[in-house]
């Protein structure tokens, strides 16, 4: 991350524990954490030749995510030789995810708490401010904040934007999406090559696995094709 070229940072690892974060994470929710306050997002995760060890080696993870780590094909994990490992983040009040895509199919299990997701289709990437550079950090994540959306008509908000930004936020608001809270005991499916921004609604956690790449996408929301051709490296 250049800081002379993109200023602080958006994040940083340190070497918190996971009672550490999870007290914070508590607190977050007591006291309703100020947007402008520090968050903290903890994360962890198995690889995916775990799955292969005899299950009696297997870490909690993959022994309570039997259907995430199975060899053997199943409705979440369809095809385990694209499967790689299994991702688990936690999450604390107003923790974001900056808009982006994933290629592979992915399937997300929210274990506790609530998670907003806004989703949008493959073919309105060109809409969503995509970084298209793979030199930078940000590659294939959008450098829009759309909590900003709802404060472009409203005077007086004391929040300071170009006039570039606020033309990119528009154009992103007239992007397909749709809306959705995950909730504790619910799996959402998000497709090869969508897009989507995820809120933390409260202290979460969420795990998920990844079941290869579809390709042809559809003829209504678009898929690999228009991706790449939205994120060609011009550099």
């Amino acid at each position: 991350w250049d800081v002379d070229l993109l200023g602080p940072s958006p994040s940083l690892d340190i070497d918190w524990t996971y009672d550490k974060w999870a007290q914070h994470a508590v607190y977050a929710d007591e006291v309703s954490l100020s947007p402008n306050e520090k968050h903290y997002y903890w994360q962890s995760g198995v690889t995916r030749e775990e799955r292969l060890k005899k299950r009696k080696h297997w870490t909690f993870v993959s022994r309570d995510l039997p259907s995430f780590s199975s060899p053997e094909p199943t409705f979440f994990g369809f095809n385990p030789p694209a499967q790689k490992g299994i991702q688990c983040r936690f999450g604390e009040r107003g923790v974001t995810a900056a808009t982006h895509y994933d290629g592979g199919r992915n399937m997300i299990a929210m274990m506790t708490g609530a998670k907003r997701y806004i989703l949008s289709p493959p073919n309105a990437c060109k809409k969503l401010g995509i970084v298209s550079s793979r030199h930078h950090p940000s590659f294939r994540h959008s450098m829009l904040n759309f909590g900003r959306v709802t404060l472009l008509d409203k005077k007086d908000t004391g929040v300071k934007m170009s006039d570039r930004e606020r033309e990119w936020l528009r154009i992103a608001g007239s992007a397909q999406t749709l809306s959705t809270v995950l909730k504790a005991g619910e799996v959402l499916y998000v497709p090869s090559h969508w897009f989507h921004y995820i809120v933390s609604l409260q202290k979460s956690a969420q795990c998920n696995t990844r079941s290869g790449i579809h390709e042809d996408g559809n003829r209504n929301f678009g898929g690999m094709r228009d991706v790449r051709q939205c994120t060609l490296d011009r550099d």
